[in-house]
């Protein structure tokens, strides 16, 4: 009789393009001392980040992630620990906006694990952490990249009603995989999110990001980009999912810069005010250069309109 067993998934060896420079100087050593010294937490170091050193080393830039370090879900493509978070920081909040300007930040990402155990989903502490950076530092970006909270509209309001500039939620993979992939999420829960964002705040640019390499077809990362536009996102970043430990999923594809160069032009030819797509690109990775772009293709086409308007 032949084996039913099934088979492994053939061992994909990393390719070059994915080798990472390191780049521990001064600019580096002193925002990892800053973090700890706040008892702050970055998804720069929990989610082991490949673009760490290039973020905390050249650009000196940093997403941080509020709302503790234990994540109510668990994921089977994030190095994010699981289990049951603590109780809630509220002054962390004052913290964050003290090391933005301690850094002297132009634009800062903040994120958070998912936090299921709250009924606002972790919502007002985002909110509170928007308006204290604003107190404190009145001209730096904020961007923000929430869990789904739930898909409870107030949830969302919280945040929107503080008035990030760009509002982030990762759609993370295409629909045929969600399940597998992201614990608890619904790849239509995570559109509806977006919707509402851009309807509560329609100015606000939205932004979702999708990685690679876990089975999906190319027709099925086109339905993903469909999908966003259909529900107003204006930015999109694809990058390459690299397995964090032998307990997560396994990378079954690595793609090529060729590649990725090509899926950005296919977003862009759809209406994205900005595409970010290579083999490192995570969803706060050159943060600071999406927001710029997004707010030049608005007043490009604010100005498109009035030359209408007056033709």
């Amino acid at each position: 009789m032949t084996s039913c067993k099934p088979t492994k998934p053939e061992y994909q060896r990393k390719p070059d393009w994915l080798k990472i420079k390191l780049n521990t100087n001064e600019d580096y050593n002193g925002l990892k001392k800053l973090m700890r010294e706040n008892n702050l937490n970055t998804v720069c170091e929990e989610a082991k980040c490949p673009n760490i050193h290039e973020c905390w080393g050249s650009r000196r830039t940093a997403t941080f992630m509020i709302l503790g370090a234990i994540c109510t879900r668990a994921c089977r493509f994030c190095a994010v620990k699981t289990g049951l978070p603590t109780e809630l920081d509220l002054a962390e909040p004052e913290r964050v906006a003290d090391s933005v300007v301690i850094m002297n930040l132009k634009h800062v990402v903040v994120t958070a694990v998912a936090r299921d155990d709250l009924k606002d989903g972790g919502s007002e502490v985002f909110a509170e952490t928007i308006r204290a950076i604003r107190r404190k530092n009145p001209f730096t970006t904020i961007e923000v990249l929430p869990s789904d909270m739930g898909g409870i509209e107030q949830n969302i309001r919280n945040i929107m009603d503080a008035k990030p500039d760009i509002l982030n939620h990762n759609i993370e993979t295409v629909r045929r995989l969600t399940p597998r992939v992201r614990a608890r999420a619904q790849y239509d829960r995570s559109l509806e999110l977006l919707s509402r964002a851009k309807e509560m705040q329609p100015t606000i640019p939205t932004k979702s990001s999708l990685m690679l390499g876990l089975g999906e077809t190319k027709e099925e990362i086109i339905e993903v980009m469909d999908d966003l536009r259909a529900n107003n996102v204006d930015i999109m970043t694809i990058g390459q999912y690299l397995q964090p430990t032998k307990k997560h999923l396994p990378v079954l594809k690595y793609y090529s810069p060729s590649e990725f160069g090509e899926l950005r032009e296919i977003a862009m030819s759809k209406g994205f005010s900005h595409c970010e797509a290579g083999p490192l690109v995570r969803s706060s990775y050159h943060a600071d250069e999406q927001v710029n772009a997004s707010a030049k293709q608005r007043q490009l086409q604010g100005e498109e309109k009035i030359a209408t308007l007056n033709s």
